[in-house]
């Protein structure tokens, strides 16, 4: 049992008082005995149980049963609960046996657990740590049953993140109390721990900031980042003060940059505002201005719904949204700010977003104003808006004029993915001052999201200058629902722009410059694109010409077909047009498609759909062919925002001329901001060329030109004479696979650039190297992005893709079994003319080799380490030439091998031998004893340890102290030195701890 039961016990007797014996014996049998149809689904029904209680029956004085809660933990009083921190807590389920660094228990319950790597150790790191996590759920789930966070370090990185967060969803806690940052100087470690296990917020984000995303049969367990959680208190604290009865209404508006889970910022907030006991089950109206908006939203809620207790609703109408406010409390309410409006403007926005000009005309006709009250006059209402931005709802004389006169004592507070434009007066008049900020460049400094990059493609197109399109500085943003609705601005301005700019030339030209563009992208980056187009016709038009030159990314059917078009419409839509209008459960299902990086679904065409609040973290690439500007402008191009795997950025490719939108855009931002997005392409590219000539110095008096242009025979021999000189170079192996690594992440930046692809076949070279070095010398500090990069190999034209580089044959080496290097192969390496790559060779066969004997013989491996260790220092600080440091090797190989036969020699077992190399036998103290006596030790050492060892003899210092004496006690018996005894004892009990894991069962 991974829960400490007597502590869990005396924990529900201190903290359900009243409560009869039997009724907190149930409740202590649920805690141990909660499952569910696998480990995500046990820890999610867990994670009820401690935040909500252990639902019990007690028998009341008259013999009925009355149902009750019996609390695990108190969230209010974190000095009433038993703390403790165990390090290398031993844990043996099946035929595993874990020892995770350290778990946090409270009240006997492991609620977080930490693995700490070595900050000396080059090859610990917090990706090992990561990994090292998802062995422990396949081999000790039950552990991971009572988990509410993850911590990973390597002494100077540290991580936080949920039982399902992949690698780079485990983010930075960058910050102690919220009210400063900690200076990037101070241990990260130490922010973290102290910022996130200070008991009164820990038990606050176990509580409120813990939550479960279900998608159909896919659970994820999602837990705030540092931003998230300070933002929220701040906002709720806000919140009790506006909606007091002398507060003045105005929460204020939380900033949170897109990409930063602004959506689940909101979540929280909620059900957290739910819980204060001073809002009297407060009434919350979140309100958007696009239905697709307010279903993306809504539908993040209900999938969370676990920690808002209740169930969102979605006002349907504007009958609907009166009902559903005329409560005496509760509820959580999605609408449209459109449901607010008089009659007279429903029939005229049709259900979708109005521009503001509409808005502003119809609010004005006298006779259509709500009356004051006319819902609900309470206030402990909560008006949140998405996106609080003027140029959206208009708040002096539409949204806010209606919804004041609707809920006059509302209080209300926005969330924004976008700042309040500086000349904004109405939207702090309305919501307040920022309440909290967390922009572009902290995102991207805390790995939140990634930078966006910006590429003008407009030049590249063969149009004249009569057939480009010119925006008008004063064109206003076409919205969702707006071609159907403003029917005489059709024939105007957005008119003639949409036939410019869908003219059949210029759909043709832009369909093959995205084509031949994505296509030489996706050679370097996995992923996903996006194209935005101005109107729906153009989207169908410009689909049909990518079709027509790629029919195999075409498919009737929705479950196939590499592009789609993703957009609303009707009946009456024109025949052309039919194919792609799908209904709301048919655009959700491709939705799941695009988000997934699997799935052959690469590109999709868009005219409003998915721009806001859509988040694909795999989509790296947007084709923008629309004019937008200033906030919708910047919350498109955040779509490709995303973190995925170790993408290096984002990249909108413009053929519509937003540069200048975009600096205007920018204005709005911080300075640091404007470093983060929209940077131009050209950017991308010096930064490949700087990487590029790194790596390309280093080869300087070398020709690798036949890896292009040679026989098979000789590309593939130019593989390992290239390794052989950059190991001639000083640190020559490390330099170059840093800088191969940049090198790569550059070119997925700059790609399809002209300079990019006129090196593509250098860096497809460098980079099989690079493979090569891999696979054939020590991985030092490998990290997580080398083993599992979204940056794909670029093979070089010149070797088949399929082609796999086996240096061994390369060189003419047979591959060896590590186990059994015989003389013949030794004999041959040391013949090798590529004398620094076979010294690699025999280095990184000869680490695996000790690495597994450490499994089972500690003297031994340390031994054989430091020995191999020492010839490569002698061998690195130039006191010994390349073949004599090859010599040691093979010497060293011989004598390992030789060791397998050794137990046998003298007649003992693999672990007799173990602890007969412990005993020091290489003293000449010692040696006096004989080597009978000595082998007589060792086996009562192992009879000594079989019988007295027990599951938690690693972590308990009683038992390892009875051990210790046992020991001590033996190697007394048989006269052992005295002064040995104590460095012999603790050699024994660190072999044990290796070779002992299962003698406890045996």
């Amino acid at each position: 049992e991974v829960a400490l039961v007597g502590r869990l016990r005396a924990a529900l007797a201190r903290l359900n008082p009243g409560m009869p014996e039997e009724a907190r014996e149930d409740a202590l049998r649920q805690t141990l005995r909660v499952g569910g149809p696998g480990l995500v689904e046990s820890n999610r029904r867990f994670h009820a149980l401690l935040t909500g209680g252990v639902p019990v029956e007690v028998k009341r004085p008259d013999g009925s049963m009355a149902g009750d809660r019996a609390w695990l933990v108190d969230f209010d009083a974190p000095e009433r609960n038993d703390w403790l921190a165990v390090n290398q807590f031993t844990i043996i389920e099946g035929r595993a046996n874990r020892r995770p660094d350290i778990v946090i228990f409270v009240n006997g319950l492991p609620l977080a657990t930490l693995e700490l790597k070595n900050a000396a150790d080059e090859n610990a790191t917090i990706a090992g740590a990561w990994n090292q996590f998802q062995t422990y759920k396949r081999d000790i789930p039950s552990l991971f049953v009572y988990n509410e966070a993850l911590v990973i370090s390597d002494g100077l990185e540290a991580r936080l993140g949920s039982l399902t967060a992949d690698f780079e969803r485990f983010m930075p806690w960058r910050t102690i109390t919220g009210d400063d940052l900690a200076p990037r100087s101070a241990p990260e470690l130490e922010t973290l721990l102290r910022g996130v296990f200070d008991q009164r917020r820990f038990l606050d984000l176990v509580r409120h900031f813990v939550v479960y995303e279900v998608d159909g049969a896919q659970i994820a367990k999602k837990l705030a980042a540092y931003h998230q959680y300070h933002a929220v208190n701040k906002a709720l604290a806000s919140t009790l003060r506006a909606a007091a009865p002398e507060g003045d209404q105005r929460v204020g508006v939380v900033w949170h940059t897109q990409g930063s889970g602004k959506s689940l910022s909101m979540l929280f907030y909620a059900g957290k505002l739910i819980a204060q006991p001073a809002m009297r089950n407060p009434t919350l109206v979140i309100v958007t201005d696009r239905n697709d908006l307010d279903d993306q939203l809504f539908g993040t809620f209900s999938a969370c719904r676990d920690i808002l207790r209740q169930t969102p609703v979605q006002a349907e109408s504007r009958d609907h949204l009166r009902k559903l406010l005329h409560v005496a409390s509760g509820g959580i309410i999605f609408t449209t700010v459109q449901k607010f409006l008089p009659a007279a403007a429903q029939s005229t926005t049709a259900g979708a977003a109005a521009p503001a000009s509409t808005l502003l005309r119809v609010a004005e006709e006298p006779g259509e104003r709500y009356r004051a009250g006319a819902l609900t006059d309470r206030r402990n209402v909560v008006v949140i808006a998405d996106e609080a931005h003027r140029s959206q709802y208009d708040f002096i004389d539409g949204f806010a004029r209606h919804l004041r006169d609707a809920l006059p004592n509302a209080s209300f507070i926005g969330f924004t993915g976008t700042p309040v434009e500086l000349t904004d007066r109405s939207t702090p008049a309305v919501f307040g001052d920022y309440i909290d900020v967390y922009d572009i460049q902290r995102s991207v400094e805390d790995g939140a999201t990634v930078r966006i990059y910006y590429e003008g493609r407009l030049a590249r197109l063969a149009l004249d200058e009569a057939e480009r399109p010119r925006i008008d500085p004063a064109f206003e943003e076409v919205t969702e629902g707006e071609e159907a609705a403003a029917k005489e601005r059709l024939k105007s301005r957005w008119a003639r722009l949409e036939a410019m700019v869908g003219a059949e030339r210029r759909i043709a030209q832009v369909a093959e410059d995205i084509v031949t563009h994505w296509e030489r992208r996706a050679e370097a980056l996995e992923g996903k694109a996006m194209i935005v187009c101005m109107s729906r016709r153009i989207a169908v038009d410009l689909y049909n010409a990518i079709a027509a030159l790629r029919p195999a990314w075409h498919a009737d059917e929705d479950e196939t077909g590499a592009i789609k078009v993703v957009m609303t419409g009707s009946a009456a839509d024109p025949l052309a047009m039919q194919p792609h209008i799908r209904s709301k459960t048919r655009r959700e299902a491709l939705a799941r498609r695009f988000k997934n990086p699997a799935d052959p679904l690469r590109l999709v065409i868009v005219r409003d759909m998915w721009l806001t609040g859509f988040d694909a973290p795999c989509l790296h690439t947007m084709y923008a062919d629309k004019p937008m500007r200033g906030h919708g402008l910047m919350q498109a191009i955040a779509r490709v925002n995303r973190v995925f795997k170790d993408k290096p950025g984002g990249l909108v490719v413009d053929y519509l001329g937003l540069a200048d939108q975009l600096k205007r855009a920018l204005q709005d931002y911080t300075e640091g901001d404007r470093d983060q997005a929209g940077i131009p392409q050209e950017v991308a590219v010096a930064i490949l060329r700087e990487k590029y000539e790194i790596v390309a110095a280093m080869f300087h008096g070398f020709d690798y030109s036949r890896y292009f242009s040679g026989a098979p025979g000789e590309r593939l021999a130019t593989i390992p004479a290239a390794m052989e000189h950059i190991l001639t170079l000083r640190e020559g192996k490390t330099r170059f696979l840093v800088a191969t690594l940049e090198l790569s992440k550059a070119f997925a930046l700059a790609v399809p650039a002209d300079e990019a692809l006129a090196i593509r076949d250098h860096v497809g070279f460098f980079q099989t190297l690079r493979a090569a070095f891999t696979k054939v010398t020590p991985t030092e500090g490998k990290t997580r992005d080398e083993l599992e990069s979204a940056i794909r190999q670029l093979v070089s034209r010149a070797v088949s893709a399929d082609e796999v580089i086996d240096i061994f044959a390369a060189v003419g080496l047979k591959a060896p079994n590590i186990a059994i290097l015989s003389d013949e192969f030794l004999a041959e390496v040391r013949d090798l003319p590529q004398k620094h790559l076979a010294l690699e060779m025999l280095r990184k066969l000869l680490n695996g080799e000790i690495a597994q004997r450490a499994r089972r013989n500690l003297v031994e491996s340390r031994s054989f380490s430091q020995r191999l260790q020492a010839a490569i220092n002698q061998y690195q600080n130039r006191a010994i030439d390349t073949a004599e440091a090859i010599q040691q090797l093979i010497d060293l190989a011989k004598e390992m091998r030789a060791a397998q036969r050794r137990g046998e020699a003298v007649g003992l077992t693999d672990d007799e031998l173990a602890f007969y190399d412990a005993l020091e036998v290489n003293d000449s103290a010692v040696k006096v004893l004989g080597d009978d006596t000595l082998r007589d030790i060792a086996r009562e050492l192992v009879r000594l340890m079989r019988a007295n060892v027990t599951v938690d003899w690693t972590v308990r210092e009683t038992a390892r102290a009875h051990l210790r004496v046992l020991v001590k006690r033996l190697l007394r018996k048989y006269g052992y030195p005295p002064d040995k005894q104590e460095r012999a004892t603790q050699t024994v009990l660190e072999q044990a701890e290796l070779i002992c894991k299962d003698w406890a069962f045996a």
